[in-house]
């Protein structure tokens, strides 16, 4: 009596989901980045259940010295991670509410960056010659700039530009310059990768036989081009979002992005260095959950790069 084995065909898109699932840690980072996202855009929500407001001052628990009564920086039930120091805000709502900011610029610039990069990328690697040496010399010489020293600087000018035309005031013009800049030094380091995987399949037999049968170049890119580029840009999102994230930090950390009386976690970040002494909580816990999300989202990025990469094992 023969046995009949029914083999499943498994399309691409099912065969990344079974290899992501088998990975348990970059599972479980993506469980865990996805809880931080939910978190920050639903604040509201969770402050309003929890009974608190980022900008409610409970200073009766608040020592003359500004240190929170209390251990750990005045850590309860009505305040899970404590206080701040001074004024006595609850932290757990600054933290909320800031994050809030720092997934918004993230999650813009990651956007624009692949947008941008994948058309000028699909330019350069496509049509070649001197449209790919123009993007090139481009790229080359936004590249060639210090980014960091250059936000540093033209931070301030730019954002006074932006409020005298009066598209916005205050944090949304810094925040504005913030995704400006982040942008225009983003973009160049995805065209490239998109330029080099264009290189390569602009040679394959799928697009060569659409060249013969006379296809133009805008269907080549959209139906043949385009849809193998996608998981380069899901992968690269996953990575960007970490390293756009840490850079928001940052520069809030050294009062080029948001300023007071709104937070993100780079404006806790650098008030809690004044209080690292004598009330270390306040440095550590935005601190470790930083680096928990941030290590959170390469981790996943990483399982999600192997995951969606057709020459590892698919066992």
């Amino acid at each position: 009596m023969s046995t009949t084995e029914v083999l499943a065909i498994r399309s691409p898109a099912k065969i990344a989901w079974d290899r992501l699932k088998s990975n348990r840690v970059a599972f479980f980072s993506g469980f865990v980045a996805l809880f931080f996202v939910v978190s920050a855009f639903t604040a509201p929500l969770i402050t309003r259940l929890m009974g608190l407001n980022p900008t409610s001052q409970y200073s009766d628990r608040v020592a003359e010295t500004g240190i929170p009564f209390g251990h750990f920086g005045g850590m309860s039930l009505g305040h899970p991670l404590g206080l701040e120091p001074g004024v006595g805000r609850d932290l757990m709502s600054l933290l909320l509410y800031g994050s809030r900011i720092s997934f918004t610029v993230a999650i813009i610039t990651s956007f624009f960056s692949i947008g941008i990069g994948m058309i000028v990328g699909i330019a350069a690697g496509f049509y070649g010659g001197r449209v790919d040496a123009i993007i090139g010399r481009i790229s080359d010489f936004i590249l060639s700039f210090p980014s960091t020293f250059m936000i540093v600087a033209l931070s301030i000018p730019l954002t006074q530009r932006i409020e005298a035309t009066n598209i916005a005031r205050d944090n949304g013009a810094r925040i504005i310059v913030l995704i400006i800049f982040f942008v225009i030094f983003g973009w160049p380091a995805f065209a490239r990768l998109v330029r080099s995987q264009v290189l390569s399949m602009r040679e394959r037999d799928f697009v060569m036989a659409a060249q013969s049968q006379g296809a133009s170049g805008y269907r080549i890119i959209m139906k043949e081009l385009l849809p193998n580029l996608w998981p380069t840009a899901i992968v690269f999102l996953s990575l960007s979002l970490p390293g756009f994230l840490a850079a928001e930090a940052v520069f809030s950390f050294l009062g080029v992005g948001v300023q007071a009386p709104a937070s993100t976690w780079g404006l806790v970040l650098s008030d809690s260095v004044s209080y690292w002494q004598q009330d270390p909580a306040y440095l550590l816990v935005p601190s470790i959950m930083l680096i928990i999300v941030v290590l959170a989202l390469n981790l996943f990025g990483d399982g999600l790069r192997d995951a969606l990469d057709p020459k590892s094992d698919r066992t």
